[in-house]
């Protein structure tokens, strides 16, 4: 760690303390060279992969879009608010369990797929048909025959 006072990168940790919260470390130094002192803090930094469009173009990933689109799907179904952000939490998870630094919005629809299927049928077969473009209904027939399939665990 450099010094704020001198530049030197030559410091020393004299002590450190895990905030209550569990998510920062905070570090007391000393620099060796000027022999001042200062405070670091340490976090983990979690990014969400970029979303590539389907036209190449890149956007950062935006948990409000996601929620929409579920909502949007889920309208006027019975389904909790609580379901909707446990669902939200596991495709983010799996986002950053990927340790993708780009998705395509097709990788991303299908994680979408996957939960609107657990949660509600006829929120899936809403959801697919706008994802997928249905041009007909043999198209829904074949998009509720997946779902009449059971979930791989």
């Amino acid at each position: 760690m450099k010094c704020p006072f001198c530049s030197s990168f030559d410091t020393q940790v004299i002590d450190s303390r895990v905030s209550e919260e569990g998510d920062t470390i905070r570090r007391r130094r000393r620099c060796t060279a000027c022999d001042r002192r200062f405070t670091t803090y340490e976090r983990v930094e979690l990014v969400m992969p970029a979303v590539v469009k389907r036209n190449g173009t890149r956007v950062e990933f935006d948990v409000n879009k996601l929620r929409g689109s579920l909502n949007l799907a889920l309208r006027k179904r019975p389904v909790s608010t609580e379901e909707v952000d446990a669902a939200v939490a596991r495709i983010q998870e799996l986002l950053l369990a990927s340790g993708l630094r780009e998705v395509g919005t097709g990788y991303l629809g299908e994680l979408v797929m996957n939960e609107l299927r657990k949660l509600d049928q006829v929120a899936y077969v809403r959801f697919a048909s706008v994802y997928k473009s249905f041009e007909n209904i043999s198209e829904f027939v074949k998009a509720i025959d997946e779902i009449q399939v059971p979930l791989k665990p």
